[in-house]
């Protein structure tokens, strides 16, 4: 039983990485190149935060209950993107130090080179 969950949320996992989109935004802003674009995302937690009031409203107005699945996917999408700012910019600095760092070795080989001969 165990083993047939676990195998069910693993496929579960890769379905949602693979298709969803906010998934598939997250994953580009965490490659090196998107990094740069983590802080101006957490603006898109804007319309999905806009979008679950209206739901809630709408819950408060009568609507049907199973509205709130909906409201709580919106919440969580836009912690998702309240989340990778922070990160993306501490990802970014991480990535950058290691850069000048790897530059530095580098000058100081291509130096130590150049004394030897």
């Amino acid at each position: 039983m165990f083993r047939l969950i676990w195998t069910a949320s693993v496929h579960t996992r890769c379905f949602l990485r693979r298709y969803m989109p906010t998934n598939i935004v997250l994953d580009a802003i965490r490659t090196r190149r998107g990094l740069r674009w983590g802080v101006p995302a957490m603006l898109l937690a804007l319309p999905y935060l806009y979008g679950a009031s209206i739901v809630t409203t709408l819950i408060a107005n009568g609507a049907p209950a199973w509205l709130h699945l909906m409201a709580l996917l919106l919440v969580w999408n836009a912690m998702k993107f309240i989340v990778i700012g922070p990160v993306s910019l501490f990802l970014l600095v991480r990535a950058r130090a290691t850069e000048s760092r790897d530059r530095q070795i580098e000058r100081h080989t291509i130096a130590a080179g150049a004394r030897a001969n």
